[in-house]
């Protein structure tokens, strides 16, 4: 007999600058972000990897974006898995910008080093 698991469960953390995939109430994964004006800048995602191979980051970044959409902000993906999720997902291209070079001199500056 086998138990049967929650479901993953993803949240916005604001005080954090992430999105964060829960499993049982443990964080499994985030993708961090910075707010610019209204863009979204996504810079890092991470599943942890006592959760790697369930399909989180693909779940995590899917509700992200659904997120970034329903809040009006654009998105931009300097986090290689997101550019890579948005790769195959083009309904999000309506409301995806550029990298650009301005973008990442501004990320410099908000992170900590």
């Amino acid at each position: 007999m086998t138990q049967d698991a929650a479901a993953p469960t993803v949240e916005r953390a604001d005080a954090r600058h992430q999105y964060e995939v829960l499993v049982d109430g443990e964080t499994a994964g985030f993708t961090a972000y910075r707010d610019r004006d209204e863009q979204r800048v996504f810079y890092h995602t991470e599943i942890s990897d006592a959760f790697a191979g369930r399909g989180l980051a693909p779940l995590l970044v899917q509700h992200a974006l659904t997120d970034v959409r329903t809040s009006g902000k654009r998105i931009v993906p300097v986090c290689p898995y997101v550019a890579k999720f948005l790769e195959k997902h083009g309904e999000f291209a309506d409301i995806t910008d550029p990298v650009t070079p301005e973008v990442l001199e501004w990320l410099r500056t908000v992170l900590p080093q």
